[in-house]
């Protein structure tokens, strides 16, 4: 079993809200249209936050090493 943060960060007002409006997109995306959703909500987090992209992206379920541009 693996904790997912999504929901939390979904509902946080800590979260900034244009990252919090990708994740409630990419839960409700299609399996196609969910990875792009949630590349955006790692790229919000990581450009608002000051969150490393690694760290952004593994919030958000994503893993492996790409750019957050």
């Amino acid at each position: 079993m693996s904790l997912s943060m999504v929901p939390l960060l979904m509902h946080s007002e800590q979260v900034p809200a244009g990252a919090r409006d990708a994740i409630r997109a990419a839960h409700e995306a299609s399996s196609e249209d969910r990875g792009a959703r949630l590349e955006a909500a790692a790229r919000i987090l990581h450009q608002e936050t000051g969150l490393e992209c690694r760290d952004a992206r593994e919030l958000v379920g994503l893993s492996g090493v790409h750019d957050c541009g």
